[in-house]
């Protein structure tokens, strides 16, 4: 079992200082007419933060009603609002993926369980959830996941339902797939037993300002509001919100899309090539992949000044993972020099048994 204080360890503590392939955020910084917009609300900060605005049009961008979407101070707010909000009997999280859900639920006080997916494909099968979770009413699950880049079909999801049951989707990264293809977000917003979790900062480059939403019946909305701190939103990312719902906002998401599947086509190849086993197909702006030698390449690369994201970390998986963010051409050329200087392309060591966690 993994230690639970490795639940809370994320990207981007392993990243400061370096040449970041930890963090999976898909863009260095935030587009120019999202800056713009953020640095013109800076005046107005001495008042206090008014969602009702951002929330009405990303409801009109989303085409929903505003009764059914709740803004979020990031998507890790969003899991500790659906921990809280009902005295859950049996909660299941479906593993490997972000583990904040688990972190909320515990600090909920509940314990949850674990529905481990098999490598190498991680691939999500409904009856075998069912086989072993039949009691679960509430359940967390990835799409995309968080780190194994796998987009599993919405129609795979949508079998978790029943009645009692709340089926929460963290689609994170959902935007970074294009045409969005296999969201069940029309689905929680018609109260079908789905609840879904968005954030906004991956595509825009905005993890500093937290900014996220859910989509889901009007009853869960509205108990995630009664567990939301007032003024949770802040203004900026409020600002940023009401930018995102602009042509140039859709404009960007289509750019990042098409460019985060020419990169990743890019990087994939090139850890296939040093010996990497990639788990495929991949849909998120990062890939998980299997070496031997992956700890000691990782640490290489620290001596090197780049950051790879450790894998163990989380449940499901060994230290013989590893999660690499997608990035340019030439930055992905620099990761690839780096792994074949310190002999990636040398697998020598033989692979142990891969511990499922």
């Amino acid at each position: 079992m993994i230690d639970d204080r490795l639940l809370a360890h994320h990207g981007d503590v392993e990243a400061r200082g370096m040449l970041d392939f930890a963090v999976n955020v898909a863009v260095e910084r935030p587009p120019e007419f999202l800056a713009s917009a953020m640095a013109d609300a800076i005046t107005d900060l001495a008042a206090y933060p008014d969602a009702g605005p951002a929330t009405a049009l990303l409801a009109d961008h989303l085409g929903l009603p505003t009764g059914r979407l709740l803004l979020v101070n990031g998507a890790a707010e969003a899991f500790h609002l659906i921990a809280r909000a009902e005295p859950w009997r049996h909660p299941v999280v479906v593993h490997p993926q972000f583990t904040e859900p688990e972190t909320a639920l515990r600090a909920a006080g509940f314990a949850p369980g674990r529905h481990v997916l098999e490598a190498p494909a991680f691939a999500f099968d409904a009856e075998s959830f069912e086989a072993r979770h039949a009691e679960a009413d509430l359940v967390f699950v990835g799409n995309p996941t968080n780190p194994t880049s796998r987009l599993h079909p919405a129609a795979d999801l949508l079998r978790l339902r029943r009645p009692g049951r709340l089926v929460v989707v963290d689609e994170a990264f959902m935007d970074t797939v294009p045409r969005e293809q296999d969201t069940v977000l029309r689905h929680a917003a018609a109260g079908e037993g789905v609840f879904v979790v968005r954030s906004l900062t991956k595509t825009f480059g905005l993890a500093g300002a937290r900014a996220g939403f859910v989509v889901a019946e009007p009853a869960w909305i509205e108990a995630c509001a009664r567990a939301q701190p007032h003024w949770s939103v802040n203004s900026l990312a409020l600002a940023a919100i009401e930018a995102i719902c602009t042509r140039a906002g859709v404009a960007h998401v289509a750019d990042v899309a098409a460019r985060v599947a020419a990169d990743r086509a890019l990087l994939v190849d090139g850890l296939t090539g040093l010996g990497f086993d990639v788990v495929r197909p991949a849909a998120a702006p990062f890939v998980l992949a299997h070496h031997p030698r992956a700890a000691e390449l990782r640490s290489r690369l620290r001596e090197a000044g780049i950051a790879v994201r450790r894998a163990d970390t989380f449940p499901g998986l060994d230290d013989t993972w590893l999660r690499i963010a997608v990035r340019d051409a030439a930055t992905t050329a620099t990761l690839l020099d780096a792994l074949r200087t310190a002999g990636a392309d040398h697998a020598d060591t033989p692979e142990t048994d891969r511990e499922v966690r």
